[in-house]
């Protein structure tokens, strides 16, 4: 091997080089950031792909690595170490944050769906327990005399008050309130019967 061979495998020089890119880079030297792009990019590449387990996202570090290496060139201190260092921390950083969005953004997804299941399964139920409620209420109605099927369901289903409803049928207040009241007895009397609990509902 010739001494000019050795002189350009010679780590210490191959730092030296590399410094010196990033100076130049620090003052915004595109031909600097291309060359030193060439010289790293391969093993920070690599870096990241081992973190990430995966090419594409693996490609999108590398990409923000050298942003970031373009963007805060100026800053670099050699004495804190060297530039394969530097960039090494820098890629294991974004790897590493790559890797916890990835899991935060499954775990959001996770909780989401089982969510959206707890909605769906909580809608089918309360639809279920309105139509059941809806069907017992009117098997239940069925039980009441006319009069006070009328009244009640003037008065529930209507809204209307009782001075409505003895306008309504032409009542007496005392009238309508007797009758309302009786209906109601026995309609929670028969609801009872049916097995349906209105006061646990």
């Amino acid at each position: 091997m010739s001494s000019s061979s050795r002189l350009v495998s010679d780590p210490d020089t191959t730092m030296q080089t590399l410094i010196g890119l990033i100076g130049r880079v620090g003052n915004r030297d595109e031909a600097a950031f291309e060359a030193l792009y060439e010289r790293t990019a391969r093993r920070v590449y690599g870096l990241a792909l081992r973190v990430l387990q995966n090419p594409a996202m693996a490609a999108e570090v590398a990409q923000e690595v050298y942003l970031l290496v373009w963007t805060t060139a100026a800053t670099y201190d050699p004495s804190r170490g060297s530039p394969q260092s530097w960039l090494f921390t820098l890629t294991h950083r974004r790897a590493v944050d790559r890797v916890r969005s990835e899991q935060s953004s499954r775990e959001r997804g996770a909780r989401h769906m089982q969510e959206t299941n707890a909605l769906k399964v909580d809608s089918v139920e309360e639809t279920v327990h309105h139509t059941i409620m809806s069907e017992t209420i009117r098997a239940c109605l069925a039980t009441l005399t006319a009069r006070q099927a009328e009244a009640v369901t003037l008065a529930y289903y209507d809204g209307l008050t009782y001075v409505q409803v003895a306008d309504r049928l032409g009542l007496k207040l005392p009238t309508a309130k007797s009758r309302i009241q009786s209906g109601l007895a026995r309609l929670r009397t028969a609801m009872e019967q049916q097995g349906y609990d209105a006061q646990s509902r």
